[in-house]
């Protein structure tokens, strides 16, 4: 075990089973221990070390990156942190001796790490920091940048202060930005409006954007290029006219977690844009800092209320928790946008203090979603935690955008017991099924001499408008029963008979691994379909607009997408969603799971669930354990 020694990658599903968890935590700790042994330290202190190590392991499959010393059981920081020491495997943060062995614990502060997310989060800080830290950009006087924006964003008297036009101006002179806002609140229109200022200045302006997953990338794409019709010519042509995932940009290889570019080989660009960082996790979030030339400028979007990575850190919610312009760039930005000082400089809580208080702007005026909208009012009431109450008018149907299936609880039994007779219920999932008749429908036409390329835009587009959200892996309410049971009428609906094999049309799949070679990535997803000679193909999205397909036997590690797990649904976007919530509460369960998932559909959300796990979900608070945002404040 090395010195940047972590736990095998990936750790399993968030919601796996408690023993494989706890096999995988004890593992750890048995290894740790003979470590230990070797060092001569004491029976006691290697008995409290393999204790800490199974704690420590068992935070990092939740996705923490560090274990606060309080939140071990059985002995106080001080004393914690005292056997951790005396154990030879621990070194504090600050300690002239970290840098001269290979220790695979660190204690920081009042939390402890296994050396491996230390030293990626300590770098990512000091990236982030140096950014920060760097003078204002030199676009243009403040007169011409002045005019450029008024020209993207209008006057709005008596509307308030124009957060979109302040964010574009801030990214317009820092090298650093962090953008964070919910559905609808403009982030795109603000990065279509921002590029178009910066083109008109700097031309040869190179432009690079990105998305953690492919279906994220693509929605950027598409969503740039509708805001971007109203923009001059001369500006439309210089647009970035594809958008990566992050792997692709930074050069994916087949060795897990590393890539072509990084310090010794840059990305070559002046700026670069991300969309959807709220699902970057803390090793990718430091490949990318690490691949950024020193001279560019970094924009980051994203929702500080959605759910975090997969893996561990919480990066966007870290960087994104508060703001506060300081008197020097209030009165910038001020000059840029007719915001009064005093407003820019209020700022929040949170971000006083912060390090990259200066660099963040929330956005918090939905476009998508009116003030009395029944998905606006259901995504504050999570996001506030009042589960009872947003039962309360789902339930009364007030609202025909919002809908509740309820499981029928059992009354007699053990007191309290809430478990459903039959779940999901029948109504439940008929709903599903009747989610995807407008896709099966559009599976079985065939207009008379129509395209191939056309048939598969048009299927795409009818597969899009729907989809079903899950919130665990297993039981019968998991991911793998719910696709087993929509493959299985799907088929019905089709006709398709056992003989088809695994790749019928209309089977969509999610491609669960990053394969460069193939170019398709984590999260992608395709739809199986014949083409103009009658083989089996699955077809993608393609970076350039259109699809392009690969024969089945080509696709990396793949499972049927009918339903998505809500993690894997963010950066995507549908008409309408249905979730459906476990028959008990679950340790995955938060209010950031439930506002990612209503936040993915734009016309009618469908909840089906059981009132104490809808309640519970929305009391739960999604924290993760880190130290990012400590050392960020200055």
């Amino acid at each position: 075990m090395s010195a940047g020694a972590t736990l095998p990658s990936p750790v399993g599903p968030r919601d796996s089973p408690q023993a494989a968890r706890n096999a995988l935590a004890e593992g750890f700790a048995v290894r740790i221990g003979y470590w230990a042994e070797r060092t001569g330290a004491a029976s006691a202190e290697i008995a409290f070390l393999k204790h800490a190590a199974r704690e420590l392991a068992l935070a990092s499959c939740d996705g923490h990156v560090c274990l606060p010393l309080r939140e071990l059981p059985g002995t106080d920081p001080e004393a914690a942190r005292r056997a951790l020491l005396a154990s030879g495997v621990a070194v504090e943060a600050g300690s002239r001796v970290l840098s001269t062995a290979a220790w695979p614990l660190v204690i920081d502060g009042d939390r402890l790490y296994l050396r491996y997310y230390f030293d990626l989060e300590t770098r990512l800080a000091a990236a982030l920091a140096a950014l920060a830290a760097a003078p204002p950009v030199d676009t243009a006087p403040v007169e011409r940048l002045r005019a450029v924006l008024d020209a993207r964003f209008p006057s709005r008297p008596d509307a308030g202060p124009d957060w979109q036009k302040v964010a574009a101006a801030l990214a317009s002179n820092r090298r650093l930005t962090i953008i964070s806002g919910g559905p609808g609140t403009g982030k795109t229109t603000t990065v279509a409006a921002f590029i178009a200022c910066l083109l008109e200045l700097e031309p040869e302006l190179r432009i690079a954007l990105a998305a953690p997953t492919g279906k994220a990338a693509a929605r950027m794409r598409e969503a740039l290029a509708a805001r971007a019709r109203g923009l001059p010519e001369s500006v439309r042509a210089k647009l970035p006219g594809e958008a990566h995932t992050i792997h692709r940009l930074l050069g994916a290889t087949p060795e897990q977690g590393h890539f072509r570019h990084h310090a010794v080989n840059p990305l070559v660009l002046d700026l670069l844009v991300v969309d959807e960082a709220s699902m970057l996790d803390l090793a990718l979030a430091a490949a990318l800092l690490d691949a950024l030339p020193a001279h560019a400028r970094l924009v980051l979007l994203g929702d500080k209320d959605q759910l975090a990575a997969v893996e561990a850190g919480a990066v966007f919610a870290d960087l994104s928790a508060g703001w506060r312009f300081g008197e020097a760039w209030a009165a910038r930005l001020s000059a840029l946008t007719d915001v009064p000082v005093g407003v820019l400089m209020q700022g929040s809580d949170e971000g006083q203090g912060a390090t990259l208080a200066d660099s963040v702007v929330w956005l918090t005026e939905s476009h998508r979603f009116r003030a009395d909208s029944g998905i606006g009012r259901l995504a504050r009431e999570i996001n506030a935690g009042e589960g009872a109450a947003a039962l309360g008018w789902m339930r009364t149907g007030v609202d025909p955008d919002v809908v509740w299936i309820e499981g029928e609880s059992v009354q007699a039994g053990v007191a309290g017991d809430a478990t459903p007779r039959a779940w999901p219920s029948a109504a439940a999932l008929a709903a599903m099924e009747n989610g995807y008749a407008a896709y099966f429908a559009a599976l079985r036409e065939m207009p008379p001499g129509e395209p191939p390329s056309a048939r598969v835009a048009r299927v795409f587009a009818a597969f899009e408008r729907f989809r079903v959200l899950v919130a665990v892996h297993s039981g019968p309410c998991g991911l793998a029963a719910i696709n087993a049971h929509l493959a299985g009428r799907a088929r019905a609906a089709l006709g398709v008979d056992l003989a088809a094999g695994p790749f019928w049309a209309g089977r969509p799949v999610i491609v669960l691994e990053n394969d460069p070679v193939t170019r398709l990535f984590n999260g992608d997803v395709g739809l199986c379909l014949p083409d103009a000679g009658g083989a089996a193909r699955v077809y993608f999205p393609a970076a350039d607009s259109g699809h392009r397909s690969l024969p089945p036997q080509r696709l990396p590690e793949h499972d049927t997408a009918f339903a998505l797990t809500v993690h894997k649904s963010q950066g995507s976007e549908f008409a309408e969603m249905l979730l459906l919530l476990p028959a008990r509460p679950s340790r995955v369960l938060s209010r950031e799971l439930l506002y990612t998932a209503i936040t993915r559909a734009t016309r009618r959300v469908t909840i089906a669930g059981v009132d104490p796990v809808f309640t519970a979900a929305c009391a739960a608070r999604g924290e993760r354990f880190s130290g990012l945002g400590d050392k960020l404040r200055g």
